[in-house]
């Protein structure tokens, strides 16, 4: 298993933002061009971007899905689905989106705009039979589960709502229904530099037996070199925002670390 370092681009009103702990209303903007973001981070070296629509996302249950019913590209399309086409239009690289996708045709929609694999959250939990007819269309490499916990909790709806249901319950039933990947983040330690929840990340991998990427709290190169540690028990990435936005990692560097880590291990 390979070790890969996701640098995010979290849109919201199509803007490239930070919030910390997933907060709307602790938001930090980076940039009005996420285009160009997603081509400085392809210079920089990496295999993969991680994009979020946190206005999707954010929607709460009695909130109407963010995505235009009409086909193809349009102005009446969420701003940050346009700026989804934008990236796919300056970078090759492969493209894992998620935020505010509630159905099938949703995921269907963000992959003609050009995402690799799309990420299901909310309604994987809710709606537990979106995620296997997904996987039964389009195939367990484009589709990705997020299960973003708090105090072992999974929340939903951009971290807004909180279900009674644990991590690794949620993640077992996705295995059941053919998903092979999780993005694991850990609430809490989103956006605030204070370090990756290793243990939690890899008993999770080991338990489900899925593979999983690491995302929330990354601070330093230490952390990549922890996390890489464990790509046999199944940690095959993480997604680094804050720390890269904020110039703690150089993400080169960043890339070089996992790299060599990974190799270590394999020795």
């Amino acid at each position: 298993m390979t070790f890969t370092i996701y640098p995010a681009i979290d849109l919201r009103r199509g803007q490239v933002v930070r919030l910390r702990q997933g907060d709307p209303a602790a938001q930090t903007v980076f940039g009005d061009d996420p285009a160009a973001v997603a081509r400085r981070w392809a210079d920089q070296g990496a295999e993969w971007l991680h994009v979020v629509n946190l206005d999707g996302a954010l929607l709460t249950s009695g909130d109407k899905p963010g995505f235009s019913e009409k086909p193809g590209l349009s102005p009446d399309h969420p701003i940050n689905l346009r700026r989804l086409a934008e990236i796919r239009a300056a970078t090759d690289l492969p493209i894992q989106f998620g935020g505010g996708i509630r159905t099938v045709d949703d995921v269907a929609r963000a992959l003609a705009l050009g995402a690799t694999r799309v990420v299901l959250g909310t309604v994987a939990v809710r709606q537990p039979e979106v995620v296997a007819q997904a996987v039964a269309r389009f195939g367990a490499e484009r589709i990705v589960v997020g299960i973003d916990a708090r105090d072992g909790m999974v929340a939903t709806h951009g971290w807004q709502e909180t279900s009674a249901l644990d991590a690794l319950t949620v993640a077992r039933r996705m295995a059941d229904l053919g998903v092979l990947r999780i993005v694991f983040t850990d609430i809490a330690r989103d956006g605030m530099l204070s370090g990756v929840n290793v243990a939690a990340t890899a008993a999770l991998a080991r338990e489900s037996g899925l593979k999983i990427i690491a995302s929330g709290g990354v601070a330093s190169l230490a952390d990549i070199r922890t996390l890489a540690a464990y790509t046999d028990d199944g940690i095959e990435g993480v997604i680094i925002g804050q720390a890269l936005y904020a110039g703690a990692i150089d993400l080169q560097k960043a890339i070089h670390v996992g790299d060599q880590q990974e190799a270590n291990c394999h020795r």
